[in-house]
């Protein structure tokens, strides 16, 4: 934040779009404890706010996905669907995917998908069918 400028806002750092009846949120750079209590508070209100249907979790911009952070969105997946929304964790890089492997870490429950593309098409069929689009 350079001089003269106000605090930044949950919008600054993390980027929420409306996809038709679902949001779209980009998460960036590293994820403290008080960034997740942000995106946590920031992310459920939008979603209560704009009555989204589902809501799609980017996490390609992260510099680092580790059990804190896989926690940190299992959690947010929750809060998401105890507001009537599905959600979905995309963008999810190989190496991440190893780390977590690697680290024991599993989110249960959670629908993922390789992008965007593919994870707005699993929400979509979870609305039609009535499902959790998680693979068995």
């Amino acid at each position: 934040m350079g001089p003269g400028m106000g605090p930044e806002t949950l919008s600054d750092r993390v980027p929420i779009m409306r996809m038709g009846e679902d949001l779209l949120i980009t998460l960036q750079g590293d994820l403290d404890d008080l960034t997740v209590e942000s995106i946590e508070r920031g992310v459920t209100s939008e979603v209560a706010r704009m009555r989204a249907c589902g809501a799609l979790i980017d996490i390609s911009g992260l510099d680092v996905v580790d059990s804190f952070v896989a926690g940190a969105l299992g959690r947010l997946v929750q809060m998401i669907r105890l507001l009537g929304a599905e959600a979905a964790i995309v963008g999810i890089r190989p190496a991440v995917a190893i780390t977590l492997v690697q680290l024991g870490v599993s989110l249960p429950g959670v629908t993922t998908a390789l992008n965007a593309e593919q994870g707005m098409a699993r929400l979509r069929r979870t609305r039609v069918n009535g499902n959790t689009g998680v693979r068995p």
